[in-house]
């Protein structure tokens, strides 16, 4: 019987160890879906506390939004607006084209000061009050519903913005479940690339709001001038343009990554990017006409970007450190 109970000892020592990834786990099925429960919890949370932030400072962030359109109209009607009198009726011997400002200066000039002057220069400040005016109306876009302003408007930039100021909880959130179930080497590629990620999201959604905005609108609004057309841009529509265009710049300013990704899982060489360059430079003018409006401008001003971004790829490719394999592999 001794026998009998050392021989069983020893097969069971014989066999295979189990290299499980969750072998070594302390927690069930159960214990996860509760720490994932908790974890979508508290990012719901945050979620919330920040959309109702934003509603208190919506306005400002519509002003900030609509900034671009507003400072193109406003350009654009420029040169419509009757900025210049071409004859002063008390000095019929000055100059043409002199401005309003400077005909009210001649008229506080002349003494004495009679009911006719006095008049005159009510009525030049009534006149430039009502081109200021016109000017402010003409740079305004426009809204077609008594509710637009505030369903369309408010509550949806309100409600983007919460989530763009919740976004690094709930990314925390998130990754605080997730890596509990990686590797430390795992762990590590993220802690290197994730922050790469949100660096270039950010450079490509601030390239498009601050250099790519003017230069679209003013090409497009240029058309309307050639065309003898006066534009009313309706505000909620220039919102989702506003915030759809920025999301697409920021996704493809991903691209070094994406390339560094499928070099390290073999799909693509180094050699490859080297060698592929015209081919590379046609998939990227695809993606940029499909990603941007109809016009070219934004087309090119999406594109030359990407360009340089592919060379970025190529020198991640070849002096960022690889273990010989996959980053998503052990060491």
């Amino acid at each position: 019987m001794l026998f009998g109970i050392g021989l069983s000892r020893m097969q069971s020592q014989m066999k295979p160890q189990s290299h499980d990834l969750f072998d070594e786990s302390t927690m069930s099925f159960g214990d996860h879906l509760e720490a994932l429960r908790i974890h979508l919890w508290k990012a719901l949370i945050g979620l919330a506390i920040c959309v109702v932030g934003a509603l208190f400072i919506g306005h400002k962030i519509v002003a900030v939004v609509r900034a671009p359109i507003d400072s193109a109209l406003r350009e654009y009607n420029l040169d419509k607006l009757p900025h210049q009198i071409t004859e002063d009726p008390e000095n019929p011997d000055a100059s043409p084209s002199a401005s309003i400002d400077e005909l009210i200066a001649s008229l506080n000039s002349k003494q004495p000061q009679t009911a006719e002057t006095k008049t005159l220069q009510k009525i030049l400040r009534d006149y430039q009050y009502r081109i200021d005016s016109l000017e402010e109306t003409m740079a305004e876009p426009v809204t077609l519903a008594v509710q637009e302003a505030f369903t369309t408007i408010y509550l949806k930039v309100s409600f983007v913005a919460g989530l763009v100021f919740a976004s690094p909880w709930v990314i925390f959130q998130i990754w605080l479940f997730v890596a509990a179930g990686l590797y430390p080497h795992e762990r590590k590629y993220v802690y290197i690339y994730l922050p790469i990620s949100i660096f270039l999201f950010l450079g490509g959604a601030l390239f498009c709001f601050y250099a790519v905005f003017p230069f679209v609108l003013n090409f497009l609004l240029g058309f309307n001038k050639l065309l003898g057309v006066n534009p009313q841009i309706r505000l909620s529509e220039w919102i989702s343009f506003a915030i759809t265009l920025p999301v697409m710049f920021g996704l493809s300013f991903q691209l070094p990554l994406v390339m560094l990704f499928l070099e390290r899982i073999s799909v693509f060489s180094l050699q490859d990017y080297h060698e592929k360059r015209r081919m590379a430079v046609l998939i990227i003018a695809i993606i940029s006409m499909l990603m941007t409006p109809a016009d070219p401008m934004s087309m090119i001003l999406m594109m030359m970007p990407l360009i340089l971004l592919y060379e970025l790829g190529i020198l991640m490719c070849k002096y960022f450190p690889s273990a010989n394999a996959s980053p998503f592999e052990a060491d």
